[in-house]
């Protein structure tokens, strides 16, 4: 292996970024010009698809929801089409958080896109919004509370500047809120109540928390909160901003309407969900003794096209958070380096055999590198399973769902038996690629297992179909024996993967 690096170099930012939101009510698409670091926006797209109102109670994505989400898609798709790949994120939140079958969704929308997507944590959720609403709100001193009511779960968010301090995703949205309490349309006081002490139920896990470290002003995001803001603005009921008086002045107007479509301060597409969305924006105010609250214009897209940029510029925040990973488990951060640098030789010299040729590929390798023995702050015995279990559960900012299972099977996978019926939990079109990278770093991990700080010598990867060759210098496995064992022990290990290991 040579000693050349991988480590991402700065890129040329593409001139137009696209972020699509695939939200439990609605799918957004915002596309904007990057210009000095700045995105300005340049289009605008957005359908009610309520993925949210097609999952049964055994959280089935109906056939009908999907083809509802699909042809908005094809929409969207012919819009960004001659956009670059890597100018284009898409992210999907809590309805297919929640669908047991949202991976055949995923694969269906994939082929339209041509783009993977991205199931994001509802606390990464959480976090990407409060960036988009930084970037559209004017700076504040003190802290800030956002609020985003979706489809699926609202979003809460404490935090200062561009730094959130707090981060939650509760279970209640204006669709599920709306199937649950107000299935037929109607209204009624007794239905209006019961969801509000759910959404208060819910609220109680964060009140106290919340209310100690407090706020100096209070942002709500999205549109179910917009439509409120306009409802009270309409009536006369405040100029600007949602005041605690004022929705308690829309919430009696709205009870002393029979059903829905008697509604008429809302957009016709907003009046079906306008009565739960109330109903948690209601128990917010109260549970968090909220006075008033101001209306971002941005929320989650906009908070993806923010770090777009960002991570096109070298300024990720995936980076940030191996690196509280790496202080919180105490990782020996001189063996990682040596993994790591083992390892991106290694796919330096298979990248185009094996196909690894995509710069995530690479990012995924580093970070596995220095991840994979925080299982170690458990324990010595399988902690190769501990680091998997840590990866898999915790809330790492900037990493989606899918992000956090194939590091999790990196890190699972990098020592004693392949688990290669493991890498089934990834789609398809991911799993090859993650096989090879785990490859990859087991033989970093087995070639520095003495954790010497004496470099390795010139060695040399080929690779010919099924059959994987690694070269030492004359005479090197002599000398050192253990090295020797591991890698004929490994070789019994790949034979899983029908891959034969040849070592000279």
């Amino acid at each position: 292996m040579n000693d050349t690096s991988l480590t991402p170099a700065p890129v040329t930012p593409p001139a137009l970024l696209a972020a699509i939101d695939l939200g439990s009510n609605s799918f957004h698409m915002v596309v904007a010009q990057l210009v000095d670091g700045e995105t300005k926006l340049q289009d605008v797209m957005s359908e009610k698809v309520q993925l949210a109102a097609g999952l049964d109670a055994d959280k089935v994505l109906s056939e009908e929801a999907q083809q509802r989400g699909l042809e908005c898609l094809a929409r969207f798709a012919q819009r960004v089409a001659d956009l670059p790949r890597r100018s284009i994120r898409i992210v999907g939140t809590n309805a297919l958080r929640e669908a047991v079958n949202s991976r055949e969704f995923l694969e269906r929308a994939e082929g339209i896109l041509r783009k993977p997507l991205e199931i994001i944590p509802g606390r990464e959720e959480a976090r990407l919004i409060y960036l988009g609403v930084c970037q559209t709100r004017p700076p504040e001193d003190g802290l800030r509370l956002v609020i985003d009511i979706g489809g699926g779960s609202t979003e809460l968010v404490l935090g200062e500047k561009f730094q959130p301090r707090a981060l939650e995703s509760l279970e209640m949205g204006c669709v599920s809120f709306t199937q649950r309490y107000f299935p037929d349309g109607r209204i009624s006081k007794a239905s209006f109540q019961k969801a509000t002490y759910a959404a208060l139920r819910e609220l109680m896990s964060i009140q106290k928390g919340y209310r100690r470290i407090g706020w100096s002003n209070c942002v709500g995001s999205s549109g179910t909160i917009k439509a409120i803001r306009n409802a009270c603005i309409s009536l006369g009921l405040t100029e600007e901003h949602i005041t605690a008086r004022a929705l308690d002045q829309l919430r009696q107007r709205i009870l002393s309407y029979d059903h829905v479509d008697d509604i008429t301060e809302v957009k016709a597409e907003r009046r079906a969900v306008l009565p739960a969305g109330l109903a948690i924006l209601s128990a917010a105010f109260d549970s968090l003794g909220i006075r008033v609250m101001a209306c971002s214009e941005g929320a989650l897209r906009e908070g993806l096209l923010f770090e777009m940029a960002g991570r096109l510029q070298l300024e990720d925040i995936r980076e940030r958070s191996i690196n509280m990973l790496k202080r919180r488990y105490h990782v020996d951060r001189p063996q990682a380096e040596r993994v790591e640098r083992c390892a991106l030789q290694a796919l330096a010299q298979l990248r185009d055999s094996w196909g690894l040729d995509d710069p995530q590929h690479a990012q995924m390798l580093r970070w596995a590198a220095h991840t994979h023995e925080i299982g170690r702050a458990i324990s010595h015995a399988q902690y190769h399973k501990h680091s998997a279990y840590l990866l898999q559960n915790s809330d790492i900012a900037g990493f989606t769902n899918l992000d956090r299972q194939q590091l999790a099977l990196l890190a699972r996978s990098h020592r004693r038996k392949f688990p290669k019926d493991d890498f089934k939990q990834l789609p398809d079109s991911r799993q090859q690629a993650c096989r090879r990278l785990a490859v990859l770093l087991r033989l970093a991990c087995l070639l520095n297992r003495n954790r010497s700080r004496i470099r390795l010598p010139h060695l040399q990867l080929q690779v010919d179909g099924k059959q994987l060759q690694l070269n030492f210098p004359d005479g090197w496995l002599e000398q050192h024996p253990l090295t020797q064992a591991d890698l004929e022990q490994e070789a019994e290990y790949l034979k899983a993967l029908g891959l034969t290991l040849q070592v000279n």
